[in-house]
C-alpha cells in the first residue's frame, strides 16, 4: 500500500489569537466601528473607528510567533493522555508546523504521552497556518477592508475560496503545498503510523485533497464544521480499497479535553 497505516492530524491548541478576538468584539470601540461598518462601510467615521480598532488590537508580531493562550497547555496536554489511554497507535513519525503555537501544542501533548518523545521529528513549513500577508497588520479583515476598500471589491467578486491576500496565500494555494507534504509522506511513509501538529486550514487543505472535495464542499466544511483547537482527526490505510490502497477517514475533530484555556 502507498499510503501510510494511519494519519493523525492534530490543531494547534488554543492560540493568543483565538481569546483576543473576543476581547475585542466586547471593547466598545469595535462596537461602535462594527455598528458603523453595517450602515457604509464607506463612510468616513467608519474609515476613523477602524484605524483606531487597528492601533488598539494589532498583534505586533508575526504569525509564527503567536504564543498559546494557556502556557500550560491543558487542552494539548489532555488530549496526550486522552491519545495514549485510549489505545493510539504510537507514531512512526511527527511532523509540526515550524509556528510557536503548533511546537509548544507538540510539546504539550508529549507530557501527556511520554512516549512520543522518542519518535522522530519534523518541523516542515508546508503545514503551517495560509499566510494572511498584509491583511496581519489589521487583525480583522472587516478593518483591513474597510482601509483598504478595493480588496473588499476583490473579495466580492473572487469569494472567499480563490480570493489571495496582498503577500499572502488563498486556499488553493495551501491545498498545492498540503499536495507536496501529501506526497513526501506516501513516498517515505507508506504503511507507517504519521502524527502531524498543524492548523486550521491545513487540516481542510487534506480533507479536501484526499477526499477531492470542491471548492463549494470546501468551503462549507469551513463554514460549518471547522477544526477545534486541539481536535484530532485520523484517517486509517485500507489495503483492500484500489490497486494502492486508500486512506479512509476515520473520525474528525474528535475532543479529549475538558479544560477550556
Amino acid at each position: 500500500m502507498k499510503w501510510p497505516s494511519s494519519l493523525t492530524l492534530i490543531r494547534h491548541d488554543t492560540s493568543a489569537y483565538n481569546l483576543l478576538r473576543p476581547k475585542k468584539q466586547a471593547d466598545p470601540i469595535y462596537q461602535d466601528f462594527m455598528e458603523a461598518w453595517k450602515k457604509d462601510p464607506n463612510s468616513e467615521r467608519c474609515l476613523q473607528l477602524a484605524h483606531q480598532v487597528k492601533a488598539k488590537f494589532a498583534l505586533g508580531h508575526g504569525d509564527a510567533d503567536t504564543p498559546l493562550a494557556d502556557a500550560e497547555g491543558r487542552q494539548a496536554f489532555e488530549t496526550g493522555v486522552g491519545l495514549r489511554e485510549n489505545s493510539a497507535d504510537l507514531p512512526d513519525v511527527i511532523f509540526v508546523s515550524p509556528y510557536t503555537r503548533a511546537l509548544k501544542t507538540l510539546e504539550h501533548i508529549t507530557r501527556g504521552w511520554p512516549e512520543l518523545s522518542k519518535v522522530k521529528t519534523y518541523e516542515d513549513e508546508r503545514i503551517r497556518e495560509q499566510e494572511h500577508g498584509l491583511a496581519l497588520i489589521y487583525n480583522d479583515w472587516r478593518v483591513f477592508e474597510t482601509i483598504h476598500p478595493e480588496q473588499r471589491d476583490l473579495r466580492a467578486i473572487e469569494g472567499s475560496y480563490w480570493y489571495r491576500y496582498p503577500q499572502g496565500e488563498n486556499v488553493p494555494d495551501v491545498r498545492d503545498r498540503n499536495r507536496l507534504w501529501q506526497q513526501t509522506v506516501m513516498r517515505d511513509f507508506a504503511e507507517k503510523h504519521v502524527l502531524a501538529v498543524t492548523h486550521h486550514l491545513n487540516i481542510l487543505a487534506l480533507r479536501a485533497n484526499l477526499e477531492r472535495l470542491s471548492a463549494a464542499a470546501f468551503m462549507h466544511l469551513d463554514e460549518h464544521e471547522k477544526p477545534i483547537n486541539c481536535g484530532v482527526t485520523r484517517y486509517v490505510g485500507r489495503p483492500d480499497l484500489g490497486s494502492d490502497g486508500k486512506l479512509v477517514l476515520d473520525y474528525y475533530n474528535r475532543q479529549y479535553y475538558t479544560s477550556v484555556a
